[in-house]
This record gives C-alpha cells, sequence and structure tokens, in this order.
C-alpha cells in the first residue's frame, strides 16, 4: 500500500470538494454559511476505519476497494450513495 499516494490522493480530493470552505444552507428563516462535516478515515498498520466505523483489515476485499479507489484519484464507491458530491 502505498500511504503516501493515498495522502497525497485524499488531498486533492478535500481540494475539490472545497475543504474549509462553507455551504449556504437554506433555513425557514432564511439561510446561514455551514461547513461540511468531513468524514474521519484513520489509516493503521494493518486496517483502516472509515467516519466511526468499524475497524478493517487491508485484507478485507471492501478495504481494498477503498483504498484503490482513492488510490486511483477517485472518491471511494462505496461513499457514493451517502454522499453524491463527495465528501
Amino acid at each position: 500500500i502505498d500511504f503516501d499516494l493515498i495522502l497525497e490522493n485524499i488531498k486533492d480530493l478535500n481540494s475539490l470538494v472545497g475543504e474549509g470552505i462553507s455551504q449556504i444552507e437554506h433555513t425557514p428563516r432564511g439561510a446561514r454559511l455551514r461547513r461540511p462535516e468531513p468524514l474521519p478515515l484513520t489509516l493503521y498498520r494493518n486496517g483502516i476505519v472509515v467516519g466511526h466505523g468499524a475497524f478493517r483489515p487491508y485484507q478485507h476485499p471492501a478495504t481494498q476497494q477503498c483504498l484503490q479507489d482513492i488510490m486511483d484519484g477517485y472518491f471511494p464507491s462505496e461513499l457514493q450513495p451517502r454522499y453524491p458530491e463527495g465528501v
């Protein structure tokens, strides 16, 4: 696993979704600025944790797909249904 590539691509993906940039959220009485909540990805020697989910070993096929998506420069496909604009 190329951790340097993963970290570099995560930075690029974060910039694509506007990391640190507020978005307009419409409310019943107008609108307000809101910063999107980040989704943490924790890398360990033997696996990962996405968000507040369970530990996932690198040998697990879903973990391998998630990391391959990131290494290919894409948002993980498993997150697309919940975050269609990226996270």
